[in-house]
């Protein structure tokens, strides 16, 4: 295993975005080549669950307690506070990142450049090709569980705020489009950005 390449400035970096963007692709190829370790968020997601919940219904979102998501993202904080050479991939983990020093922000989106608009077939179709789901059952977990996630977490940590995302580029150093790149390319333009950082 090779020894985790320091960055300047960079102690942890973040991956977010929306459901089915590519975010558990490119942090698994950006941990591969820093030699970083990977917390993918639904490994810790499950962690916490056995921990907590008997009832498998209660994953879903608005069945979900409150307590779950605060302790999840809790933890998240306190890995990206504490911790080194870490790559975090989860929704809200740039978010979570606001104001913690040393943390690169990075944002997975599947954007029209033209339009600007989000190319939410495709989202669905990349869950159809990779989670063997049928049409259907891709369209709602795009479509009605990132609905439920946003009702949620607005009620949580935005006052209800109807227009607040939490793939606002505001929130993020690094924008990446991987309709306009495939994940090579994507996993490229991440390095390149953070080449001239590289001391090792």
């Amino acid at each position: 295993m090779q020894d985790p390449i320091d960055i300047p400035d960079i102690r942890n970096i973040t991956i977010s975005g929306r459901i089915a963007s590519g975010t558990t692709t490119l942090a698994q190829g950006l941990a591969k080549e820093l030699g970083w370790s990977l917390l993918e968020g639904g490994e810790l997601f499950r962690k916490i669950h056995e921990e907590h919940l008997k009832d498998s219904s209660e994953l879903e979102v608005l069945k979900r307690p409150d307590k779950f998501d605060l302790e999840y993202e809790e933890r998240i904080k306190g890995m990206l506070r504490d911790g080194n050479h870490q790559i975090i991939q989860s929704h809200l983990a740039g978010f979570d990142a606001q104001g913690i020093p040393g943390v690169f922000k990075i944002l997975v989106e599947v954007i029209d450049k033209d339009t600007g608009e989000d190319m939410q077939d495709i989202r669905i179709d990349r869950l159809v090709n990779r989670k063997n789901l049928s049409i259907e059952e891709a369209k709602k977990e795009v479509r009605e569980r990132e609905a439920s996630n946003l009702e949620k977490w607005r009620k949580m940590y935005v006052n209800d705020d109807p227009s607040w995302v939490y793939w606002d580029k505001k929130y993020y150093d690094f924008v990446v489009n991987t309709f306009s790149h495939d994940p090579q390319g994507a996993l490229g333009l991440v390095l390149s950005e953070i080449k001239t950082r590289k001391t090792s």
